[in-house]
């Protein structure tokens, strides 16, 4: 499977539900990895209209997005619903300045 970014995928957890293609998806990051290379994924940080963040991401056999089949493993890709505490260390990481504060905020010196 070629996991593509922003693919809309759709699920519900804990009684809520997460897509991606009515969200907004307001960050991205790719492993630097080669894309061929087991390891390789990606994730983009979305936020929902209530507010809420999730992350989707999909990746290669040996990724953390990896599933089981077998005795091996695949690619994959999920959902994972995230407090706005984290999502702010995952933009801390990940995203630049600019796209930061204009999710969270002006952020003082």
């Amino acid at each position: 499977m070629k996991a593509e970014r922003h693919s809309i995928m759709r699920k519900i957890i804990n009684g809520r539900k997460y897509n991606t293609k009515t969200a907004e998806c307001v960050g991205e990051m790719a492993s630097t990895y080669n894309f061929n290379d087991g390891y390789y994924y990606w994730e983009e940080l979305y936020r929902k209209r209530t507010g809420e963040f999730f992350l989707h991401g999909a990746g290669n056999g040996l990724s953390p997005y990896a599933q089981s089949v077998g005795m091996g493993s695949t690619s994959g890709e999920n959902i994972f619903p995230i407090s706005e505490e984290d999502a702010r260390k995952w933009g801390e990481k990940y995203m630049s300045v600019g796209e930061y504060e204009s999710i969270f905020g002006e952020v003082e010196e």
